[in-house]
Protein backbone atom coordinates (compact mmCIF):
# COMPACT_ATOMS: atom_id res chain seq x y z
CA UNK A 1 0.00 0.00 0.00
CA UNK A 2 1.30 3.56 -0.77
CA UNK A 3 -1.19 5.77 0.84
CA UNK A 4 0.42 4.92 4.41
CA UNK A 5 4.14 6.35 3.20
CA UNK A 6 2.36 9.00 1.30
CA UNK A 7 0.41 10.20 4.38
CA UNK A 8 3.82 10.24 7.02
CA UNK A 9 5.39 12.15 3.51
CA UNK A 10 2.78 14.94 3.58
CA UNK A 11 2.59 14.92 7.35
CA UNK A 12 6.25 15.49 7.74
CA UNK A 13 6.80 18.03 4.67
CA UNK A 14 3.78 20.41 6.46
CA UNK A 15 5.07 20.06 9.39
CA UNK A 16 8.21 21.47 8.18
CA UNK A 17 6.76 23.98 6.13
CA UNK A 18 4.40 25.28 9.07
CA UNK A 19 7.77 25.39 11.11
CA UNK A 20 9.22 27.59 8.86
CA UNK A 21 6.25 29.76 8.98
CA UNK A 22 6.52 29.82 12.94
CA UNK A 23 10.13 30.40 12.56
CA UNK A 24 10.06 33.34 10.34
CA UNK A 25 7.40 34.83 12.32
CA UNK A 26 8.89 34.81 15.43
CA UNK A 27 12.46 35.33 14.02
CA UNK A 28 10.74 39.05 12.52
CA UNK A 29 8.75 39.49 16.25
CA UNK A 30 11.97 39.34 18.04
CA UNK A 31 14.12 41.23 15.55
CA UNK A 32 11.27 43.68 16.09
CA UNK A 33 12.23 43.51 20.17
CA UNK A 34 15.67 44.15 19.80
CA UNK A 35 17.43 40.68 19.32
CA UNK A 36 19.92 40.02 16.42
CA UNK A 37 20.94 37.23 14.05
CA UNK A 38 24.28 35.60 14.95
CA UNK A 39 26.24 33.29 12.98
CA UNK A 40 23.92 33.23 10.11
CA UNK A 41 26.41 31.81 7.43
CA UNK A 42 25.50 28.48 8.54
CA UNK A 43 22.07 28.48 7.95
CA UNK A 44 21.89 27.98 4.02
CA UNK A 45 23.51 24.55 4.61
CA UNK A 46 21.16 23.69 7.60
CA UNK A 47 18.15 24.44 5.17
CA UNK A 48 19.70 22.44 1.86
CA UNK A 49 20.24 19.25 4.70
CA UNK A 50 17.02 19.49 5.70
CA UNK A 51 15.33 20.04 2.02
CA UNK A 52 17.54 17.08 0.74
CA UNK A 53 16.44 14.87 3.53
CA UNK A 54 12.87 15.35 2.60
CA UNK A 55 13.29 15.39 -0.88
CA UNK A 56 15.17 12.31 -0.79
CA UNK A 57 12.20 10.42 0.96
CA UNK A 58 9.72 11.46 -1.27
CA UNK A 59 11.94 9.78 -4.13
CA UNK A 60 12.81 6.69 -2.26
CA UNK A 61 10.35 5.79 0.45
CA UNK A 62 6.11 6.38 -1.39
CA UNK A 63 5.08 2.78 -1.62
CA UNK A 64 7.65 1.14 0.99
CA UNK A 65 5.99 -0.27 4.12
CA UNK A 66 6.17 1.46 6.82
CA UNK A 67 8.18 -0.11 10.17
CA UNK A 68 5.53 0.41 13.29
CA UNK A 69 8.76 0.73 15.89
CA UNK A 70 10.71 3.54 14.11
CA UNK A 71 7.15 4.78 13.27
CA UNK A 72 6.66 4.62 16.89
CA UNK A 73 9.93 5.97 17.53
CA UNK A 74 9.21 8.95 15.21
CA UNK A 75 6.02 9.60 17.17
CA UNK A 76 7.57 10.12 20.11
CA UNK A 77 10.01 12.49 18.77
CA UNK A 78 6.93 14.41 17.81
CA UNK A 79 5.61 14.63 21.43
CA UNK A 80 8.94 16.00 22.36
CA UNK A 81 9.28 18.35 19.53
CA UNK A 82 6.15 20.08 20.77
CA UNK A 83 7.10 20.27 23.73
CA UNK A 84 10.24 22.50 22.88
CA UNK A 85 7.81 24.44 20.96
CA UNK A 86 5.35 25.12 23.95
CA UNK A 87 8.09 25.89 26.37
CA UNK A 88 10.12 27.69 23.98
CA UNK A 89 6.69 29.88 22.75
CA UNK A 90 7.62 33.03 20.45
CA UNK A 91 11.43 32.39 20.93
CA UNK A 92 11.57 29.17 18.83
CA UNK A 93 12.89 29.86 15.66
CA UNK A 94 15.44 27.91 13.03
CA UNK A 95 18.17 31.13 13.32
CA UNK A 96 20.58 31.51 15.89
CA UNK A 97 18.82 35.01 17.57
CA UNK A 98 19.96 36.26 20.66
CA UNK A 99 17.34 38.76 22.06
CA UNK A 100 19.87 41.00 24.92
CA UNK A 101 18.27 41.03 28.69
CA UNK A 102 16.25 37.81 28.16
CA UNK A 103 17.49 34.91 30.35
CA UNK A 104 18.46 31.46 29.01
CA UNK A 105 15.15 28.78 28.94
CA UNK A 106 15.84 26.68 32.00
CA UNK A 107 12.58 24.78 32.10
CA UNK A 108 10.79 22.03 30.03
CA UNK A 109 13.11 19.63 28.16
CA UNK A 110 16.05 22.23 28.67
CA UNK A 111 16.00 20.84 32.55
CA UNK A 112 17.42 17.83 31.16
CA UNK A 113 19.56 18.93 27.58
CA UNK A 114 20.90 22.28 26.29
CA UNK A 115 19.73 21.81 22.95
CA UNK A 116 17.04 19.42 23.31
CA UNK A 117 15.39 20.68 19.95
CA UNK A 118 18.93 19.41 17.95
CA UNK A 119 18.39 16.08 20.02
CA UNK A 120 15.19 15.32 18.42
CA UNK A 121 16.26 16.81 15.16
CA UNK A 122 19.10 13.73 15.45
CA UNK A 123 16.52 11.02 16.10
CA UNK A 124 14.00 12.12 13.20
CA UNK A 125 16.41 11.91 10.33
CA UNK A 126 17.99 8.47 11.90
CA UNK A 127 13.82 7.25 12.50
CA UNK A 128 12.27 8.41 9.44
CA UNK A 129 13.65 6.46 6.87
CA UNK A 130 14.70 3.72 9.13
CA UNK A 131 10.73 3.35 9.43
CA UNK A 132 10.68 3.27 5.94
CA UNK A 133 13.53 0.92 5.81
CA UNK A 134 16.15 3.27 4.34
CA UNK A 135 19.37 2.36 6.34
CA UNK A 136 22.18 3.76 4.46
CA UNK A 137 19.63 6.98 3.78
CA UNK A 138 19.61 7.09 7.90
CA UNK A 139 23.22 7.10 8.45
CA UNK A 140 24.48 9.12 5.32
CA UNK A 141 22.09 12.41 6.14
CA UNK A 142 22.71 11.40 10.08
CA UNK A 143 26.46 12.43 9.36
CA UNK A 144 25.85 15.17 7.25
CA UNK A 145 23.40 16.32 10.34
CA UNK A 146 26.42 16.09 12.61
CA UNK A 147 28.32 18.22 10.72
CA UNK A 148 25.94 20.82 10.19
CA UNK A 149 25.05 20.59 14.11
CA UNK A 150 28.86 20.52 15.18
CA UNK A 151 29.28 24.33 13.72
CA UNK A 152 25.48 24.99 14.69
CA UNK A 153 26.37 24.40 18.13
CA UNK A 154 29.16 25.80 18.40
CA UNK A 155 28.03 28.90 16.70
CA UNK A 156 25.10 29.34 18.71
CA UNK A 157 27.30 28.20 22.31
CA UNK A 158 29.63 31.18 21.66
CA UNK A 159 26.23 33.42 20.71
CA UNK A 160 25.00 32.55 23.94
CA UNK A 161 28.65 33.26 26.15
CA UNK A 162 29.12 36.40 24.21
CA UNK A 163 25.60 37.51 25.49
CA UNK A 164 26.74 36.59 29.11
CA UNK A 165 23.56 33.68 28.64
CA UNK A 166 25.73 30.84 29.67
CA UNK A 167 28.40 30.84 32.05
Amino acid sequence: MIWPSIALLAFVTLQRLGELVLARRNTAALLARGARELAPEHYPAMVALHAGWIIGLWLLAPGRPVELFWFAVFIGLQVLRLWVLATLKDRWTTRIIILPGAPLVTSGPYRFLRHPNYAIVVGEIAALPLAFGLPFFAIGFSLLNACVLYVRMKAENAALKSAMILK
